[in-house]
């Protein structure tokens, strides 16, 4: 089917390929579209719903129905379009949802029983009966739902993420969007040039048009060429802008290697841009749209463009009698260039009655096809016209019902269009994107000469310069009537991927869907993999008619990003492994490690849950020693992981009056105190110490949990509620590596490190200070998070290792040692100290039992709020003690509370429990928990139920704080 003498493909440089495991060769310059038809293959897919043949339809980003799937193993891309997918040496291609083949395909059988499965059918047919819906149809429905499926192993491909900035972004490098780029670039601006296709020119490449008295591919390239030598453009080929967001910011997605065989893993196969623009030219162009009418789908019916663009870019003829049906001018160039090139014409069948020639080919006047035959690939059309109706033979149908000017991008915002009835559809609304302007065909301007001036002034517009001299170009008026759907019986389609149906559209007007955003929903117009840009605006004609609207009454759907589809990984670059979920360790991971301490993530840090040692055979055994150490002698503890946040100025004590509930104004220099923290909502956010070192210089002690989610709140703050503060923070939690030592032989540890010794006067409980260990300045905080005679000692990270096994090998030799997050967590939860098990999200202070902890003597965020009626009444759950008293002693987080005597239903439901573990120190399990009424229930008897464990058991209400109320062992 290749042409001779027709074509930019390289003829000389041939390339092999295969498509459903059989070979075909292409050139150079081919897409996998272009390839397939020079090879006579028709038949690429299947539609969704009905299983119809599809063959391609468009030559451009917005085919919907020759998706295929790419690639194998781990390098497979399902739903590429093959109108986009580059020829390269040894691509490997393969049709999707067809079993057990293209040419065969048993869900085909989905057509027969057509007349069941309309519009809607689903809403209406799987509602009984009832208890059919999880084990008959949802799977049934999950199986056949979706086109191309993923390998099911790990995605071997590089995707990369990258940032630009410009003054100028001109999207689109057509006719408009050159000389928009080249005006720009002469004024001095810094200019990027995006386009989805990988040879810049548009619609010029596609055409057999002259443009300065040359081909216009060839003016074209000769632009490019000019841009390519400035230094202030950058030309970004196979780069699709898919989103217009706030504050010029534009997404793009790049195809790097998509056209190459190199997927190796290493080199990137996409590269998802984020561009700051200060402003964009929109010159995107137009898309052509069908005709609806009976069985409009079959393999071999293309548009008029697309025929056009084959033939003359690619050298391709898709068909050897090609038939042209249109309703306006610009579909008879594709007769003249077919004629030209050699093809058969068979005729050109023009739904105007004042339709003129522009070549000798057989006219039909005021006809429209009303039917075709051919199940695999066209092989005739019906005509019906005055004089009657005839039959054509015909393989290839080239339709037209008009272009849509492209205006996606303006509507990512919220915007609408506005209707233009002199090209019937709708241009861009001005100001809808602030920042961006439409030009070209994209805004109306069909024709190639008011393109070209479209372009340079709009670029000369926003940047108040001179317009690049506009070469002189066709300047044909547009001329069309519009024609949606040419009446008659049978199914004429609108959205060939999702098999939707004029009379789809008419049901849901009867069914009284009658907005546009209910209709699309209803029929599923729209929603395929093209969001609709061959068959939206049809589709709105349609609905306007069967409603007795006009079309600008019935309005559009919601244009959203992404303008065509974009791989998840491709948002995600950079994210996936160890990007996803970075590992953070310690200073002390290394060591931690070698002692064979099995490691638990805590936020994004690795922890050691416990450090077993000989004879031990179950974690129980390490946690109960581990508890022991800090009980008895001394245990040391990693905790670096604990956010640290440095705050400095003079407005610094201000700050922390303002974000925590308790006052640190008065908080002496040398001297910790806790503090809790409210959401604006009123509920508590997160709790830690703050240490004032200097008379303006804080260090304040997050959760491991919530470090990122305080650092945010302080900084909007400090910027949006009080920028006149002076006042600095910085993150410091990786600056520092920190340790807790605690039990009685705490201070005794300490003093063998530390170069001057310290004692109970010196630094009593909540004391803090400058260090010096081995000459090496550190931190001393005398705080306890275990209830025992603690420490925290911090030095700079790089001494972390060092001071890490120095204090775990003293406390060895003082019968103690190291203890992780279980041990950690057993040692709180007997001192009924909370975590975010507790405050999680849903709590205030009152309810945590820290009430009296919001001062009365100022006011902080989130005070107003935690005030309000409802959030201190004495029936809210409140935080207690539990512990079990029943023949069952297990206790479980997350079981929930009843009466002894109540069914365990939700609403008879009194509480639930947080945190619960086994207490060496008192033989038995303790729990924290909510429970309503609180501290009015003390000594009450309740029933735990874990339902999913199976578990239940009868519970004591008790204090919190079931070890060392007074905090005597703390403070002594």
């Amino acid at each position: 089917m290749r042409i001779a003498g027709k074509g930019r493909v390289d003829r000389s440089k041939p390339v092999s390929f295969t498509f459903d495991g059989n070979s075909y060769r292409g050139f150079q310059g081919d897409t996998l579209a272009s390839a397939l038809l020079a090879n006579d293959v028709r038949l690429v897919a299947r539609s969704f719903k009905y299983h119809r043949p599809r063959g391609i339809l468009t030559a451009g980003s917005e085919e919907p129905n020759a998706l295929v799937t790419v690639g194998a193993a781990g390098h497979t891309d399902p739903n590429v379009r093959a109108t986009v997918q580059e020829l390269y040496e040894g691509l490997q291609a393969r049709s999707q949802n067809a079993w057990p083949s293209l040419e065969f395909d048993v869900m085909a059988i989905n057509d027969i029983a057509a007349p069941f499965l309309g519009a809607g059918f689903y809403y209406k047919t799987f509602m009984w009966p009832r208890a059919f819906w999880e084990r008959v149809y949802e799977p049934i429905i999950r199986r056949a739902a979706g086109l191309g499926a993923l390998s099911g192993e790990d995605n071997a491909d590089t995707y990369e993420r990258a940032f630009a900035h410009c003054d100028v972004l001109v999207i689109g490098a057509g006719p408009a969007g050159l000389m928009a780029a080249l005006t720009a670039a002469q004024a001095g601006a810094d200019v990027i040039l995006a386009d989805e296709d990988s040879v810049m020119g548009g619609r010029l490449n596609a055409e057999t048009l002259q443009v300065d008295g040359q081909p216009g591919a060839d003016w074209a390239a000769s632009v490019v060429a000019q841009l390519a030598a400035m230094d202030n453009v950058r030309l970004m080929r196979r780069t699709t802008v898919t989103g217009a967001y706030d504050q010029g910011t534009f997404g793009a997605l790049e195809r790097v290697n998509h056209h190459t065989s190199l997927r190796d893993g290493k080199a990137p196969i996409e590269t998802f841009w984020r561009i700051a623009a200060k402003h964009a030219i929109l010159c995107a162009g137009a898309l052509e749209r069908p005709v609806a009418f009976q069985n409009n789908d079959r393999p071999g019916i293309m548009t008029a463009g697309a025929v056009r663009a084959y033939l003359n870019r690619w050298g391709v003829a898709p068909g050897k009698a090609v038939t042209v049906f249109a309703n306006n001018d610009d579909a008879h160039r594709t007769a003249v260039d077919l004629m030209d090139a050699g093809v058969h014409v068979a005729a050109v069948i023009d739904s105007r009655t004042q339709a003129e020639a522009r070549g000798d080919y057989h006219l039909i006047r005021g006809a429209h096809v009303s039917g075709t035959s051919g199940r695999k690939l066209l092989e005739s059309i019906t005509v019906r016209s005055a004089s009657g109706t005839e039959n054509i033979a015909t393989d290839c149908l080239a339709m037209s019902g008009g272009w849509n000017p492209t205006v996606h991008m303006t509507c990512h915002m919220n915007g609408r269009p506005t209707w233009d009835a002199s090209i019937a559809s709708f241009v861009p609304t001005p100001d809808a994107v602030p920042g961006l302007v439409a030009a070209g065909a994209c805004n109306g301007d069909f024709s190639t000469a008011a393109c070209l001036r479209s372009g340079a002034q709009a670029a000369a517009d926003i940047l108040s310069c001179a317009a690049a001299d506009v070469p002189d170009a066709d300047d044909s008026a547009y001329a069309l009537e519009p024609l949606w759907a040419v009446p008659g019986k049978g199914r004429a389609w609108l959205d060939f991927q999702n098999d939707v149906s004029v009379k789809d559209v008419k049901q849901a007007a009867v069914e009284n869907f009658r907005s546009v955003e209910h209709m699309k929903r209803y029929t599923t117009q729209g929603m395929a993999t093209d969001q609709g840009k061959n068959s939206n605006v049809q589709a709105l004609a349609i609905l306007a008619d069967a409603t007795g609207r006009g079309i600008p009454e019935t309005g559009t759907t919601t244009f959203r990003p992404p303008y065509s589809p974009v791989a998840i990984a491709a948002y995600g670059a950079g994210a996936e492994g160890k990007g996803f979920m970075p590992e953070r360790f310690t200073t002390s991971h290394a060591a931690t490690v070698d002692r064979n301490a099995p490691m638990i993530e805590a936020g994004l840090w690795y922890r050691p849950s416990y450090f077993p040692i000989t004879g031990e055979t179950n974690w129980r055994q390490s946690c109960d020693r581990e508890v022991g150490y800090v009980r008895e002698t001394v245990g040391v503890c990693d905790v670096s992981t604990l956010g640290k946040i440095d705050i400095q100025g003079p407005d610094a004590a201000a700050l922390l009056d303002y974000v925590y509930t308790n006052m640190f104004s008065t908080l002496k220099v040398g001297r910790t105190r806790y503090g809790l923290m409210l959401r604006e909502d009123g509920h508590v956010m997160d709790d830690g110490t703050t240490a004032r070192l200097g008379e303006h210089h804080y260090v304040m002690t997050t959760t491991t949990a919530a470090a990122g989610d305080v650092m945010r709140h302080l900084e909007f703050v400090t910027q949006v509620v009080r920028p006149d503060w002076d006042v600095r923070l910085a993150s410091v939690t990786e600056q520092w590596a920190q340790f807790a030592v605690a039990g009685p032989q705490a201070r005794a540890l300490l003093n063998g490190v530390l170069d001057v010794p310290i004692d109970n006067e010196s630094w009593p409980f909540m004391a803090c200070g400058a260090v010096s260990v081995g000459g090496v300045q550190g931190r001393l905080f005398r705080i306890s998070f275990s209830g025992e005679h603690a420490y925290e000692i911090a030095v700079p990270s790089r001494y972390g290792d060092a001071l890490f096994r120095e204090l775990v090998g003293r406390s060895e030799a003082l019968g103690g040692g190291p203890y992780g997050m279980e041990a950690l967590n057993v040692l709180r939860i007997e001192k009924g100290f909370i975590t975010h098990a507790e405050i999680h999200g849903r709590v205030t202070a009152f309810d945590v039992g820290m009430g009296r902890m919001v001062s009365v003597k100022k006011e902080c965020l989130g005070k107003v709020m935690a005030h309000r009626e409802g959030l201190l009444d004495e029936d809210r759950e409140q935080m207690m003690g539990f512990k079990p008293v029943g023949a069952v002693k297990q206790l479980t987080a997350g079981a929930h509370l009843y009466e002894e005597d109540a069914e365990p239903i939700a609403p008879h439901g009194l509480g639930y429990l947080t945190s619960v573990a086994f207490s060496p120190t008192m033989g038995h399990y303790l729990a924290l928990g909510f429970v309503r009424g609180g501290a009015l229930r003390k000594g009450d008897r309740l029933k735990m139920v874990d339902a999913v464990r199976g578990i239940e058991t009868v519970v004591e209400v008790c204090h919190p704080v079931f070890f060392d109320q007074e905090g005597e062992r703390a403070r002594g």
